[in-house]
């Protein structure tokens, strides 16, 4: 992609003292008439670059501008370098793990050494999940409509949105982008989507802000929980909610308060934990998790 490429020319005019295009087009495979074009976006990004004909010419930055040749420290570094291989991991590829060779060269110890942040994106999903990813990329590039059906608590539905943004956030990756059925922005989950394609449409791009993707506004609460756990879940409160989310009481169990959004999702959460919590309130959750143990009562005593 041309923004891996121009962050690795970068990288090497801030490790050399000069390189040629054909140096840079032969790295970066190429033409030369490429590697111009993405000098001269460097220089419209404000980096001074300049250019020198003939014996012992080439490609530098202005030797009165540079106060210091390192962008980022060796820490800095190691940490850019586990996001990218993050990257890698998504997708099973080493499309990133060769970017990283190529920003390394000429570099003296930025690249070497062991790693000590290690990043894992993958999921159980992967197969399906990658395959999406990568049109989804697509899409955004080349300003293509997406189509696909999506699936959702309201029931499924087929869908074509202009892709803005690809986001991993809450463990999982999703896409922002105007739907036009909807005529908003909306968030869709990833594993939700199936048959995802490029449309033919092509889409003039709207100003769109950054998503504002904050607990606070995709979670606004309205349920306020409170309920009894036995001390064997705790570790599973703390895993969730954090230290603070819970009150040790004389008999050793924990008073449990929250503030939730989900009605759903939060009665499957708790009837997962099965006869070791209690609810207090609200008594309409109560009432539900109650009667769904009658009803499941009720199915497993009809099938026998």
């Amino acid at each position: 992609m041309k923004i891996d490429r121009l962050i690795g020319i970068l990288s090497i005019l801030l490790q050399k003292d000069s390189v040629t295009a054909p140096d840079l087009a032969e790295r970066f495979e190429v033409s030369r008439r490429t590697i111009n074009r993405d000098i001269e976006d460097l220089c419209r990004a404000g980096i001074p670059i300049v250019t020198r004909q003939g014996a012992g010419g080439g490609i530098s930055i202005m030797d009165n501008y540079r106060i210091d040749r390192t962008l980022v420290n060796r820490t800095e570094m190691q940490d850019i370098l586990a996001g990218l291989r993050s990257l890698d991991s998504v997708n099973g590829t080493n499309r990133y793990g060769k970017l990283m060779e190529k920003l390394s060269a000429g570099s003296s110890d930025f690249f070497v050494g062991d790693q000590s942040v290690l990043i894992d994106l993958s999921s159980w999903y992967k197969e399906s999940l990658a395959p999406k990813i990568e049109i989804i990329r697509a899409a955004i590039d080349v300003r293509r409509e997406l189509m696909f059906r999506y699936y959702s608590p309201n029931g499924e539905s087929e869908r074509r949105i202009e892709p803005y943004y690809l986001i991993f956030r809450w463990s999982s990756w999703y896409v922002w982008g105007w739907c036009t059925k909807r005529k908003d922005f909306r968030l869709f989950k990833l594993n939700r989507m199936e048959n995802v394609c490029l449309s033919e449409e092509k889409f003039e791009k709207r100003r769109a802000a950054m998503p504002d993707l904050t607990d606070e506004r995709i979670f606004p609460g309205g349920i306020q929980v409170k309920a009894l756990f036995e001390p064997e879940c705790k570790w599973r409160l703390i895993e969730a909610f954090g230290p603070d989310c819970f009150r040790e009481q004389e008999d050793k169990r924990l008073l449990f308060q929250a503030d939730y959004t989900d009605r759903e999702h939060l009665l499957t959460w708790l009837m997962t934990f099965r006869d070791q919590v209690t609810v207090l309130e609200p008594e309409e959750i109560r009432t539900q998790i109650r009667d769904c143990a009658e009803r499941i009562c009720r199915r497993y005593d009809t099938d026998r």
